[in-house]
């Protein structure tokens, strides 16, 4: 009953108001009209995936950003902030040649301009009595580990690019061993490069599965682990976001691959989520 009341025809039909005339007459029925109807959407559909995929548009879709757009973002960044920091040092400046038209600092000093300026930012930013304290306590902290500090300045002009599409499942922990970071994605998913640089090992190993190390600029060196099978050999010289390797399979149908990611700087590990956005 359903299948014939959607079959059945209809006779759409023009008149010529003055002859009453049959000018055009068509047949149609439900199911034309929803034909008409889906092949449409498609057709839509189609033309907008097409227009996504093949222009500048996909750049805006989550994990579609390529690494050219993405060094442009964080060279604006640094730029943006870089112009932020001369602004301020400027306006410090200003009001040190105000004081010194004043009379509040005098001409003859044997202070530059610059100093005046590094006093000037003091004053604006008085420190409370907690800040010292913090100050005091973090200092004593960080005394001899010259590490951290001497990594974070030289991976801050760095771009990075991310290893793998994925999601992180566990995050640095030098306490528990855990020296990288852990990242699910898809099986077979491409293994990029983080930096420029070269191949140092390429192998197998019983404990991590297929092993790559890159050694990098700055004395850094980026670590993949538990790789599915390796693209690059001892010696060959990378491009960063360049493909290296392929992910996996997972041990069962439910687990999906992980990639076990580590950044190590003159011998010592440092937490890649500080430098990388994964």
């Amino acid at each position: 009953m359903f299948w014939h009341n959607i079959k059945f025809k209809y006779k759409l039909t023009i008149l010529n108001e003055n002859t009453l005339e049959e000018v055009v007459g068509i047949h149609v029925s439900k199911l034309n009209g929803l034909s008409v109807l889906l092949v449409t959407c498609l057709f839509i559909f189609l033309i907008a995936g097409i227009i996504i995929i093949f222009t500048p548009l996909r750049n805006y879709l989550p994990g579609y950003m390529n690494s050219e757009i993405r060094s442009q973002v964080v060279e604006n960044a640094l730029r943006a902030d870089s112009l932020q920091e001369a602004l301020l040092r400027q306006n410090r400046y200003i009001m040190n040649i105000q004081d010194i038209l004043s009379g509040q600092v005098k001409a003859d000093t044997v202070e530059s301009i610059d100093s005046l300026t590094i006093l000037r930012a003091e004053e604006l930013m008085a420190r409370t009595k907690e800040e010292e304290e913090f100050r005091k306590r973090y200092e004593e902290a960080e005394r001899y580990n010259l590490t951290s500090v001497n990594s974070s300045r030289v991976a801050a002009g760095v771009i990075f690019h991310r290893p793998v599409r994925g999601v992180m499942s566990a995050n640095f922990n030098p306490s528990a061993e855990h020296f990288g970071v852990d990242l699910i994605a898809a099986p077979h998913e491409n293994i990029f490069a983080a930096l420029d640089g070269t191949v140092i090992l390429s192998a197998y190993t019983a404990e991590y599965g297929y092993v790559l190390q890159i050694q990098h600029m700055h004395n850094m060196i980026t670590v993949y682990k538990h790789c599915g099978s390796l693209m690059k050999k001892e010696g060959d010289k990378v491009k960063g976001g360049e493909v290296i390797g392929l992910m996996g399979k997972g041990k069962n149908e439910e687990e999906k691959p992980s990639l076990h990611f580590e950044l190590w700087y003159k011998g010592s590990p440092i937490n890649p989520e500080k430098y990388v956005a994964f």
